[in-house]
């Protein structure tokens, strides 16, 4: 799948944030300040379980939360125009992370 993704900007959509604002009350506004590091410097990247979709996972070391984020990858099929785009964000648990790096499938793990 990685090599029919087309673009490596990462938007988010006022949509998606609204999203996230509703399902994951305070994690937005708290949080919000890692995203970039999150997809910029992931410890893992997972199979999502919807098509061009990944799942990636970040531990921050100076805060010491973990956090989830569902990135919609923008592949050659996509309309020209669109971006590779932030689906979902929040601080997950640490059992739950290293549930997510046991039980999906790897695609990337920093070294």
């Amino acid at each position: 799948m990685s090599e029919d993704i087309t673009t490596d900007e990462v938007i988010i959509t006022d949509e998606r944030v609204q999203h996230i604002k509703e399902r994951h009350p305070g994690d937005y506004e708290q949080y919000f300040l890692y995203m970039a590091e999150i997809v910029e410097d992931p410890d893992y990247i997972l199979e999502a379980n919807k098509p061009a979709s990944a799942l990636v996972l970040k531990h921050i070391q100076s805060n010491g939360k973990s956090y989830k984020l569902i990135l919609r990858l923008k592949t050659s099929r996509d309309p020209d125009g669109f971006k590779n785009s932030v689906i979902s964000f929040q601080k997950v648990e640490d059992r739950r992370y290293n549930r997510y790096t046991h039980s999906e499938k790897v695609l990337y793990r920093k070294e």
